[in-house]
Protein backbone atom coordinates (compact mmCIF):
# COMPACT_ATOMS: atom_id res chain seq x y z
CA UNK A 1 0.00 0.00 0.00
CA UNK A 2 1.62 3.45 -1.10
CA UNK A 3 1.41 6.33 1.30
CA UNK A 4 0.46 9.44 0.10
CA UNK A 5 3.29 11.98 -0.02
CA UNK A 6 3.22 15.41 1.27
CA UNK A 7 3.82 18.27 -0.88
CA UNK A 8 4.99 21.72 -0.29
CA UNK A 9 2.44 23.97 0.35
CA UNK A 10 -0.36 20.98 1.42
CA UNK A 11 -1.88 21.65 4.82
CA UNK A 12 0.48 19.80 7.40
CA UNK A 13 -1.65 17.18 9.44
CA UNK A 14 -2.55 17.98 12.75
CA UNK A 15 -1.09 15.98 15.45
CA UNK A 16 -1.37 15.85 19.69
CA UNK A 17 1.19 13.56 21.29
CA UNK A 18 3.12 13.36 24.32
CA UNK A 19 6.98 14.98 24.73
CA UNK A 20 9.45 12.95 26.84
CA UNK A 21 7.37 15.01 30.07
CA UNK A 22 4.52 13.30 29.03
CA UNK A 23 2.74 17.08 28.16
CA UNK A 24 0.66 17.08 25.29
CA UNK A 25 2.10 19.23 22.19
CA UNK A 26 -0.54 20.17 19.57
CA UNK A 27 0.68 21.34 16.24
CA UNK A 28 -2.31 23.61 16.19
CA UNK A 29 -0.54 25.33 19.43
CA UNK A 30 2.13 26.27 16.67
CA UNK A 31 -0.03 27.78 14.42
CA UNK A 32 0.11 31.73 13.35
CA UNK A 33 2.90 31.52 16.23
CA UNK A 34 5.76 29.33 15.33
CA UNK A 35 7.20 27.66 12.14
CA UNK A 36 7.80 23.42 13.53
CA UNK A 37 10.74 21.34 12.30
CA UNK A 38 10.69 17.90 12.88
CA UNK A 39 12.48 15.39 12.97
CA UNK A 40 11.53 12.00 12.13
CA UNK A 41 14.36 9.60 13.54
CA UNK A 42 13.85 5.51 13.85
CA UNK A 43 14.80 4.84 17.56
CA UNK A 44 16.29 5.73 20.56
CA UNK A 45 19.75 4.59 20.96
CA UNK A 46 20.53 3.23 18.04
CA UNK A 47 23.68 4.44 16.41
CA UNK A 48 22.56 6.91 13.56
CA UNK A 49 20.29 8.43 15.66
CA UNK A 50 22.45 8.82 18.67
CA UNK A 51 25.22 10.17 16.80
CA UNK A 52 22.35 12.98 15.10
CA UNK A 53 20.60 14.18 17.92
CA UNK A 54 24.17 14.48 19.49
CA UNK A 55 25.77 16.53 16.54
CA UNK A 56 22.39 18.60 16.65
CA UNK A 57 22.22 19.99 20.05
CA UNK A 58 25.32 22.08 19.69
CA UNK A 59 24.44 22.84 16.54
CA UNK A 60 20.49 23.92 17.32
CA UNK A 61 21.51 27.59 16.75
CA UNK A 62 22.65 27.56 13.18
CA UNK A 63 19.92 24.81 12.41
CA UNK A 64 17.42 27.55 14.00
CA UNK A 65 18.47 30.66 12.88
CA UNK A 66 15.04 31.97 12.50
CA UNK A 67 13.93 32.27 16.39
CA UNK A 68 10.23 31.86 15.47
CA UNK A 69 10.91 28.14 14.58
CA UNK A 70 10.73 25.04 17.26
CA UNK A 71 12.13 21.42 16.74
CA UNK A 72 11.16 18.53 18.07
CA UNK A 73 12.23 14.59 17.62
CA UNK A 74 9.60 12.28 16.78
CA UNK A 75 9.77 8.74 16.83
CA UNK A 76 7.47 5.78 17.72
CA UNK A 77 9.62 4.89 20.74
CA UNK A 78 7.85 5.32 24.43
CA UNK A 79 7.89 8.62 26.76
CA UNK A 80 10.04 7.40 29.17
CA UNK A 81 12.16 6.21 26.66
CA UNK A 82 12.80 9.50 24.99
CA UNK A 83 13.26 11.14 28.73
CA UNK A 84 16.44 8.50 29.08
CA UNK A 85 17.85 9.42 25.64
CA UNK A 86 17.16 13.24 25.82
CA UNK A 87 18.76 13.13 29.24
CA UNK A 88 21.81 10.86 28.75
CA UNK A 89 22.72 12.84 25.11
CA UNK A 90 21.49 16.43 26.21
CA UNK A 91 19.37 17.17 23.60
CA UNK A 92 17.97 20.03 24.20
CA UNK A 93 14.66 19.48 21.48
CA UNK A 94 11.80 17.82 23.04
CA UNK A 95 11.01 14.40 21.59
CA UNK A 96 7.56 13.38 20.66
CA UNK A 97 6.36 10.00 21.26
CA UNK A 98 4.36 8.44 18.42
CA UNK A 99 3.31 4.95 19.13
CA UNK A 100 0.62 4.49 17.46
CA UNK A 101 2.25 5.51 13.91
CA UNK A 102 -0.88 7.77 13.36
CA UNK A 103 1.30 10.82 12.79
CA UNK A 104 4.41 8.98 10.99
CA UNK A 105 1.60 7.59 8.69
CA UNK A 106 0.20 10.65 8.31
CA UNK A 107 3.50 12.54 7.43
CA UNK A 108 4.49 9.00 5.27
CA UNK A 109 7.23 8.48 7.54
CA UNK A 110 6.25 4.88 8.61
CA UNK A 111 8.82 2.56 7.82
CA UNK A 112 6.03 -0.81 8.08
CA UNK A 113 8.01 -3.02 6.79
CA UNK A 114 9.75 -6.03 7.98
CA UNK A 115 12.24 -5.84 9.92
CA UNK A 116 11.70 -1.76 10.59
CA UNK A 117 8.29 -1.31 11.87
CA UNK A 118 9.40 2.20 13.46
CA UNK A 119 9.38 6.11 12.33
CA UNK A 120 11.99 6.51 8.48
CA UNK A 121 14.30 9.43 9.26
CA UNK A 122 12.93 12.42 7.36
CA UNK A 123 12.70 16.03 8.19
CA UNK A 124 9.58 18.06 7.89
CA UNK A 125 9.14 21.87 8.02
CA UNK A 126 5.82 23.69 8.81
CA UNK A 127 5.27 27.10 8.18
CA UNK A 128 3.41 29.40 10.55
CA UNK A 129 0.03 29.03 8.12
CA UNK A 130 0.44 25.59 8.94
CA UNK A 131 1.54 24.75 5.41
CA UNK A 132 4.24 22.04 4.70
CA UNK A 133 7.48 24.06 3.18
CA UNK A 134 9.97 20.55 3.19
CA UNK A 135 9.60 17.35 3.43
CA UNK A 136 12.15 14.81 2.70
CA UNK A 137 13.32 10.97 3.72
CA UNK A 138 16.90 10.09 3.55
CA UNK A 139 18.41 6.70 3.97
CA UNK A 140 17.66 5.03 7.39
CA UNK A 141 21.64 4.70 7.61
CA UNK A 142 22.34 8.25 6.90
CA UNK A 143 22.48 11.12 9.45
CA UNK A 144 21.91 14.22 8.36
CA UNK A 145 23.79 17.10 9.23
CA UNK A 146 23.23 20.13 10.60
CA UNK A 147 23.72 22.37 7.66
CA UNK A 148 20.78 20.42 5.84
CA UNK A 149 18.35 20.91 8.76
CA UNK A 150 19.23 24.92 8.29
CA UNK A 151 18.66 25.04 5.09
CA UNK A 152 15.28 22.76 5.40
CA UNK A 153 14.44 25.53 8.19
CA UNK A 154 15.10 28.20 5.97
CA UNK A 155 12.23 27.46 3.93
CA UNK A 156 9.37 28.12 6.22
CA UNK A 157 8.33 31.75 4.75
Amino acid sequence: MAENMLKNGDPAPDFELMDENRNKIRLSDFRGKKNVLLLFYPMDFSPVCTDEHCAFGPQLGKITANPDTVVFGVSCDSPFSHAAFKKQYNIPYSLLSDPTRKMAKAYAMFAGEEPFNCTKRGTVVINKEGKISFHQEVPMKEPRTADSLAQAAATAK
